[in-house]
């Protein structure tokens, strides 16, 4: 026997996840490229490294941490790369190991980035919903989260 279908209620769940996890994501991306003429991934990424010891994390952490394929991270820190807002180097004891690094530009995009995407993300998810809805979708997907990360991190 298959797996259970899905009750209306718990269909109306995940339709409505479906439905605002993509809007959410082109409104967020469509904000962010016209402010800033960043991508979302880009943005995180500026984010991810701005929150770093030094600024910078190897490629393989920062790929984990945003949970992307490091071919698709190796092109978007290129864009950065060549836009003067990020820089890679090589670990000299693991030649393999390269670290991505925001640069003072970087720093600085970011800083430029940062209040109109954190008000987006107010008016389209955070002020739409009540404190115990934040809470709930917060412990909700984390646990969904925990359930689809890879163990080998």
């Amino acid at each position: 026997m298959g797996p259970a279908w899905l009750s209306d209620e718990e269909q109306r769940a995940w339709l409505a996840f479906l439905a605002a996890a993509s809007l959410l994501e082109r409104r967020i991306g469509r904000q962010l490229e016209f402010d800033a003429d960043l991508s979302h991934l880009q943005f995180e990424i500026l984010v991810r490294l701005s929150e770093s010891p030094d600024r910078e994390l190897r490629m393989s952490e920062l790929a984990s941490a945003l949970f992307n394929s490091k071919s698709k991270l190796t092109y978007q820190i290129d864009q950065l790369e060549k836009a003067g807002l990020v820089s890679r180097r090589t670990c000299h004891s693991d030649l393999r190991a390269v670290w991505a690094r925001l640069t003072d530009a970087g720093l600085r995009k970011l800083e430029q980035a940062a209040p109109g995407h954190v008000a987006a993300v107010r008016e389209y998810f955070v002020d739409v919903l009540t404190p115990e809805q934040l809470s709930a979708i917060a412990d909700g997907l984390t646990a969904v989260t925990r359930r689809l990360r890879p163990t080998t991190e």
